[in-house]
């Protein structure tokens, strides 16, 4: 599971604005080969974006990273504070995305 945590100063939301379609773009590939399982953008109180939660599905961190490397948000400077945790997906979860 992965968590981007926005930056918080004036021009945050612009950044991740200016970048959110190739983010999706990149994402919907990343659903459609079994990498990416489910993603969310994490809110504030008054429903501003302030960062993302995503659950992934890579063999290794190697190649989790190779992904961060091309990720918009990783490298447009969106996401300041990035925290990979390992997880397992339920077993009632699993058969949708087979």
């Amino acid at each position: 599971m992965l968590i981007g945590r926005d930056g918080t100063d004036e021009g945050a939301l612009d950044r991740r604005l200016a970048v959110r379609d190739a983010h999706i773009a990149l994402g919907d590939t990343l659903v459609a080969e079994g990498k990416m399982l489910f993603g969310t953008a994490l809110l504030d109180e008054n429903d501003k974006m302030i960062g993302s939660m995503l659950v992934l599905d890579y063999p290794s961190r190697a190649e989790l990273d190779q992904w961060l490397a091309v990720e918009p948000y990783a490298v447009s400077g969106v996401w300041e504070h990035i925290t990979v945790t390992p997880v397992r997906v339920g077993p009632s979860f699993v058969g949708l995305h087979k």
